[in-house]
């Protein structure tokens, strides 16, 4: 069956050649060519194929078999193989399906061949056979020996080309040649495909070369990789805790000193440290090579170090430095510079800060001094040994002010209290306190002093602890404040004593007492225990004062009350004592119950005295046995006064109503004061306004 169906792929496809290779026919093999019936469908015509040297040219990468090329040899046997007659296959197969076949436009050749020779197929083609066989068994034949054992042999009829078939062949055959010109041309461009493959392969198999050489390269160098990736996993720490960067070599040695040089510095530190630990291990060789290098730089560090520090310190002395933002700028934010240095060269770290203590006492000393010189220009009110209690303030008091300058209260206190209540008080600047024309109080000028002092002090300490600390112990840091501030606390004792020295002011002395403690409640809780001394030396030059002052007082009560007359009031009296009784009149008649102005001067002194001492505490001792003392004193003048007062019923009543009005003036006086020792001198005037008072039992 195969055969006839490769021999109808044969005949189906006009144009053409039947391979010699390929089974014959079992028909036999005729001269003449059968006529193709007019039914048959005619071929599509074949395109003409077209030079292909330029599309060819993509197949250069391509490797085409050496069997898909046909053998110039076989080419020539094709084109000589005869054509030869053959039976229409179509025929053929309708005749062995009994089918009638279609009138074939053809002539049979009966010349040669005799009529009982022609097969009954031709004479009689149209006769349908009577049945029909559905199913036929070929058994082990094929379809040929079929057909010869059942079929009588008969002629075949031979077909020829009839006219129409000859001009079509003719018409072919330019398309043939066409064909047959282009299989040519793919045969040369196929030769230089082939050739320019056989170049590639070589070219390919010069690259494959190429890459197995590259290919054993790449896994030495993998190899080499490894080993040193080891190797650099074990050196790699080693190398990095003993190698200095060549960029901190050039910063420290050359750049200029900045974060970036302190990052390095620290840097180089980390590194010796290093170096140090790996100074045990004597089996690294290179430790040796960069122990040299390493103490080169350090000093060259120090060094540098020096000269920055040296520099700033020069600065100081600059006019018109601010220290402060000198100190904060170039001094506290390169302190790991010179805590590095002192590390190193600790001979040299002392000399750099004893350099900086020498500046600073010039410094501090030729600025205090100047400020100095400035307070002492203010214009200060005089409270002479005129202003006490027991003296007249009436005509004396205006002789005096033509001399010691504007009148003024020296026993009320007023708003001189503000300068304890106000906690942003701030000292009185340089211009300010040259140009200033009014007159101010003792304590002005004492408080803008100290608040410069402590200000400075305080920053001064926080800067050397901050700068030199632990590089410097203590002790020795203790001895560079007091170098730098000794000039300052000599000007600042020699004020406090300038002011106190002649003055009565026991309200601004006392002043002066809270404000010294104040100064010392501020240090201890900056933590600056060098101003102690100063402080304590202050105190000493006050509170002293202060009882002189308060002696004073009680010394000239004393003198008042002796100076009164020790009968009642007549035309003997002594005109100091009748000022005294009668505020003015020497008659006996003007005798008054009125409070006396010297109550009013002695509560309103006593009201600044318990108000400056209610937040002392229990520190108040000597202000309460100074205050005993004073008050005693005024009792007995109020007693000793009340004498003149004449005898009987009329007298004993003035006698308890003048000392009841003068009791509850100082009652009154001494209701706003506050704290315990105020509380106790209220009790006590509220007990002799209620109980009254014996005369003459003021004093014993």
């Amino acid at each position: 069956m195969s055969n006839w169906l490769d021999r109808l792929n044969i005949n189906s496809a006009p144009g053409q050649s039947p391979l010699v290779s390929r089974p014959y026919s079992p028909a036999p093999v005729a001269r003449n060519s059968l006529q193709l019936p007019p039914t048959r469908p005619q071929q599509p015509v074949r395109p003409s194929l077209q030079t292909r040297s330029t599309s060819l040219n993509l197949l250069s990468t391509l490797s085409l078999p050496a069997a898909a090329r046909v053998p110039s040899s076989l080419k020539n046997q094709l084109a000589q193989v005869p054509e030869v007659d053959v039976v229409d296959p179509l025929v053929a197969l309708e005749t062995i399906l009994g089918i009638s076949p279609k009138k074939p436009d053809v002539t049979v050749d009966v010349l040669n061949t005799d009529e009982e020779d022609v097969p009954e197929v031709t004479r009689n083609v149209s006769t349908k056979p009577e049945n029909l066989v559905e199913n036929i068994e070929f058994g082990d034949l094929s379809l040929q020996d079929f057909i010869e054992q059942n079929a009588p042999r008969h002629a075949q009829r031979v077909f020829k080309h009839n006219v129409q078939s000859v001009a079509e062949y003719e018409t072919e055959r330019k398309r043939f040649e066409e064909l047959h010109t282009s299989i040519a041309s793919c045969d040369e461009t196929l030769q230089s495909v082939e050739k320019h493959l056989s170049i590639f392969q070589v070219d390919l198999g010069t690259v494959s070369a190429e890459i197995e050489t590259l290919q054993a390269r790449s896994a030495a160098l993998s190899g080499k990789l490894d080993v040193r990736k080891e190797v650099e996993k074990l050196l790699g720490p080693v190398i990095e805790r003993i190698s200095i960067p060549p960029a901190v070599v050039k910063k420290i040695s050359e750049g200029p000193i900045d974060d970036a040089w302190v990052d390095c510095l620290e840097d180089l530190q980390r590194y010796a440290k290093s170096f140090a630990a790996e100074q045990e291990s004597p089996d690294i060789k290179a430790v040796e090579d960069v122990k040299p290098l390493i103490e080169d730089l350090s000093t060259k560090a120090v060094e540098r170090i020096r000269d920055h520090f040296a520099i700033q310190i020069r600065a100081l002395r600059a006019a018109g430095i601010n220290a402060q933002v000198n100190q904060q700028n170039q001094f506290l934010r390169y302190k790991s510079l010179y805590a590095f240095m002192a590390k190193k060269q600790p001979q040299l770290g002392a000399e750099i800060a004893q350099a900086y203590a020498n500046t600073m006492r010039w410094y501090y000393s030729s600025h205090f001094t100047q400020y100095h010189a400035a307070l002492s220009k203010l214009k200060i009110l005089v409270t002479d040994n005129k202003y006490v209690l027991g003296e007249d303030t009436t005509a004396s008091a205006r002789s005096r002010a033509a001399n010691t300058g504007p009148p003024h209260d020296p026993y009320t206190i007023g708003r001189r209290l503000d300068v304890l209540r106000n906690p942003t008080r701030t000292a009185i600047p340089t211009n300010a306190a040259e140009e200033s024309k009014t007159s101010h109080n003792l304590e002005t000028p004492f408080l803008a002093y100290n608040l410069a002092l402590i200000d400075n002090a305080s920053f001064e300490y926080t800067f050397l602890t901050s700068l030199f600390h632990p590089a410097i112990p203590m002790s020795s840091l203790n001895k560079h404040f007091a170098t730098i501030f000794s000039p300052v606390l000599t000007l600042g004792t020699t004020l406090t004593r300038t002011l106190i020295t002649e003055t009565y002011d026991g309200i601004g002395v006392l002043l002066l007492v809270r404000l010294n403690q104040h100064s010392a409640f501020t240090l201890q809780r900056r933590r600056i225990p060098t101003l102690d001394s100063y402080i304590n030396g202050t105190s000493m030059l006050l509170w002293p004062r202060f009882q002189l002052i308060l002696d004073a007082h009680c010394d000239s009560l004393r003198r008042a009350a002796s100076a009164l007359p020790t009968r009642p009031a007549g035309g003997g009296a002594s005109s100091a004592a009748a000022l005294l009784i009668g505020g003015g009149s020497s008659n006996a008649s003007a005798a008054s119950t009125a409070p006396h102005p010297l109550t009013q001067r002695f509560s309103s002194f006593v009201y600044a005295v318990l108000e400056l001492s209610a937040d002392a505490g229990d520190d108040i001792e000597p202000v309460e046995n100074s205050l005993s003392r004073l008050r005693t004193e005024y009792e007995a003048f109020l007693a000793k006064l009340a004498l003149q007062f004449g005898p009987g019923e009329r007298g004993k009543k003035d006698r308890e109503r003048m000392l009841a009005n003068n009791y509850s003036l100082c009652l009154a006086v001494l209701a706003g004061a506050r704290g315990r020792l105020a509380e106790a001198w209220k009790v006590h005037f509220e007990r002799l306004v209620a109980g009254g008072a014996a005369v003459g039992g003021g004093r014993r």
